[in-house]
């Protein structure tokens, strides 16, 4: 009970967080919105048993890629967006149509009903079997993928430090 509750709850913020992140004009709010969605999606990956994709979700969205948005609306100064005259009439020949095609999903889904899932293995994202996954069938990306790494950060240190000499 207390899970169904849970899973309501961080439905119903992730919703309401991804609404907001649409309507407000300022887009300093829509990225603290979506922030509220990540964290709200976070406690989904919990709800799952998914604990480490949880607290990795959280600090590369929510945390690492979200201070940067705000760094770069911030930096650029963006200001509050204004409506263009007559974008309103555009906008309702897309709604319209994808409002029907929601709520007759939506219909046919509470008329036809949900399937049973059965879960058969319940420690997909836990921490051991990422490790055994990154180590085993995909270490030749993973190691890939760390020397991309490494290469961009070395060069973005030596294009810093060219600029600097130039500067100077």
């Amino acid at each position: 009970m207390l899970q169904i509750t849970l899973f309501y709850i961080f439905a119903i913020l992730a919703v309401l967080g991804g609404i907001m992140v649409i309507v407000h004009r300022n887009p300093i709010y829509s990225a603290l919105s979506l922030i509220l969605t990540l964290f709200a999606l976070a406690g989904e990956y919990v709800l799952l048993m998914a604990h480490f994709i949880a607290i990795v979700h959280i600090a590369v969205y929510a945390g690492a890629i979200m201070v940067l948005f705000l760094f770069v609306i911030m930096l650029l100064n963006i200001r509050i967006e204004e409506r263009a005259p007559g974008a309103f009439r555009y906008m309702v020949y897309i709604g319209v149509p994808m409002a029907a095609i929601l709520f007759l999903q939506l219909g046919y889904l509470a008329f036809q009903g949900f399937k049973e899932v059965y879960v058969q293995n319940t420690d997909v994202g836990t921490v051991e079997r990422i490790g055994q996954a990154l180590f085993s069938k995909y270490v030749l990306p993973f190691e890939i993928t760390s020397i991309l790494l490494v290469v961009a950060m070395v060069g973005a240190v030596y294009l810093s430090k060219r600029k600097l000499e130039i500067v100077e």
